[in-house]
């Protein structure tokens, strides 16, 4: 329902390469995931299982994992996923950040616009810092996110030559092209700094994320200026200009766009990016989102968002599998960016970036952009990460 996108199935691969590595001699693994819940989508896969690591590697997926190993992480009563991928943050703002983003089990994050042309390389260098795999956007504005002014009510901050050159001389952990158009930030200049975003991206073949929600131009009009690959986050933004019209029925262009290969992330936020009427209307008419993300800070811990485990939870009220759940925050998102192309899965040979998740049971508030409050029965909680086949932290 979901999950538009293609996964990849494999799941025999990993009997034979445990065949291969059983008789090796000393420890057989580095590392052995016990007894946990595995779920993962890649390989449509939702069963108790052992995974077996060694050299950075996943080596094994498999029943009762026998061979002795160098450390053993007691998963039982534990989902173990692959490392969630989170396509929208603010963590390349602090170099405290990605460590705070990975205790929450994100081994792949994406900095969404904290830098523009005159700060880029400032969030580039803590992405190539990171401990994970990071990665940034370019924000179209030279300045990058400014709040709570807005980067771009003077078009002359959407300069495409000096974002074309910060993405250069960053080739190597830009993924993408930043525009935020909500109306506070942009106003009347949207459609104009769109256009901008998409000059600046075409020479690298990069895709464009927008922001949307309240816009000045119609949503039918931003949408319209989309390619494939490109990706409209905060998705369920209400007020004018959304994806529904004043009838609460969603506009057609927005299936329209999903179609031709636009992606929706929910990019959860805290101020004006969603509320719960807008997400059951538009969720009863058919759109879901393809991935979640948290537009996540150093101080979200303190706000709706928590991190992405809880973001992921608000969607268990939908009764929604944990399996097309842990896909938006997994394959789904790591397939968007090719940086990420053999993240979010636990095939055999991919790197061993897990994350082991708690679900727990009992009754749970999630909180909307606007203070309404949704109880739920199960809510997911980081319990662990293994980063390139290593034990990070326990919780």
């Amino acid at each position: 329902m979901m999950n538009r996108r293609q996964f990849v199935t494999t799941g025999a691969a990993g009997v034979a390469l445990f065949g291969h590595v059983r008789g090796a001699r000393a420890a057989t693994y580095d590392l052995i995931i016990k007894g946990g819940r595995v779920i993962d989508p890649s390989m449509e896969l939702d069963a108790v299982r052992d995974v077996a690591i060694a050299q950075g590697r996943i080596v094994a997926v498999a029943e009762n994992i026998p061979g002795d190993a160098a450390e053993t992480i007691d998963a039982q009563g534990k989902i173990v996923a692959p490392g969630l991928v989170d396509i929208h943050t603010h963590a390349g703002k602090s170099k405290e950040g990605p460590s705070m983003c990975l205790r929450d089990g994100v081994t792949c994050w994406v900095d969404a616009g904290s830098g523009g042309a005159d700060n880029i390389d400032q969030v580039a260098a803590v992405a190539r810092g990171a401990p994970q795999l990071g990665r940034i956007l370019v924000n179209i504005a030279r300045t990058g996110v400014v709040t709570p002014a807005g980067e771009l009510h003077d078009l002359a901050s959407a300069n495409v030559a000096l974002a074309q050159g910060a993405i250069a001389r960053n080739r190597d952990v830009v993924v993408g092209v930043k525009a935020r158009l909500s109306n506070n930030v942009a106003g009347s200049n949207d459609l104009e700094a769109l256009r901008r975003a998409q000059e600046a991206a075409a020479p690298f073949n990069l895709p464009v994320m927008i922001h949307v929600g309240q816009n000045y131009s119609p949503l039918r009009s931003i949408l319209a200026l989309l390619k494939r690959g490109d990706i409209v986050t905060h998705m369920y933004a209400p007020g004018v200009n959304g994806i529904l019209d004043d009838k609460g029925v969603l506009i057609p262009e927005v299936m329209a766009a999903r179609r031709r290969g636009v992606l929706f992330d929910f990019g959860n936020g805290t101020a004006g990016h969603f509320d719960w009427d807008t997400v059951d209307k538009a969720t009863k008419q058919g759109l879901w989102p393809d991935t979640f993300s948290t537009d996540w800070n150093v101080t979200s811990k303190t706000t709706g968002v928590v991190d992405l485990p809880n973001v992921m939870s608000k969607f268990i009220m939908y009764g929604i599998s944990l399996s097309q759940i842990i896909a938006c925050a997994t394959v789904n998102a790591a397939r968007i960016f090719p940086s990420f192309d053999d993240r979010g899965t636990l095939n055999v040979g991919a790197p061993a970036d897990v994350a082991i998740m708690e679900l727990r049971e009992g009754s749970f508030d999630f909180l909307d952009n606007y203070e309404g409050v949704r109880s739920g029965k199960q809510r997911l909680f980081p319990a662990g990460v293994v980063l390139a086949g290593k034990s990070v932290a326990h919780v």
